[in-house]
């Protein structure tokens, strides 16, 4: 066999460049699960998400709370609820990048980004729409999708050998 193992091309392949792509892709994820770590403490903490302002989001959590506790459970609910899915997200890609990606795997790298990629096309646009797309709030996930993108085409390109 080329690669001078008995697995076949396409598998077991740890090439330094795949393994550069993985290694972004697991950089991505932990990035990920940092973030949703992040949004989860602001949740109890400030309580409005990172890069926005009381005046973006229409009230202070005070004042959100004095108009509806209901709500302002509510709203933190949603909040805790999106920090574990984006824990979770992140914690996936990690792991398939670290452990099938890094090892020739095709399949472990449309499933590592796959899902974060549907998440934003979903996600993204009603940022837009509603006012809150900031620097503040969207540069981290810029940030993260930057590293998710090169890790791709880099392990993309090794896998395809």
């Amino acid at each position: 066999m080329p690669n001078g193992s008995n697995i076949p091309s396409g598998k077991g392949n740890k090439n330094s460049s795949s393994n550069a792509g993985a290694y972004l892709i697991v950089l991505a994820g932990l990035s990920l699960v940092l973030y949703g770590v992040f949004f989860l403490i602001r949740n109890f903490t400030e309580f409005i998400e990172l890069g926005l302002t009381a005046e973006q989001v229409g009230a202070t959590p005070g004042q959100i709370k004095a108009i509806s506790p209901k709500l302002f459970h509510y709203i933190s609910h949603l909040h805790v609820n999106i920090s574990a899915i984006i824990i979770a997200q992140g914690l996936t890609m990690t792991a398939l990048a670290w452990f099938g990606i890094r090892r020739g795997e095709r399949w472990a790298l449309w499933a590592a980004v796959i899902p974060p990629v549907i998440a934003l096309v979903i996600g993204l646009p009603v940022h837009y729409e509603y006012g809150l797309a900031t620097a503040g709030h969207l540069g981290p996930v810029y940030l993260i999708l930057l590293v998710l993108v090169i890790g791709t085409v880099l392990s993309y390109r090794a896998l395809r050998r």
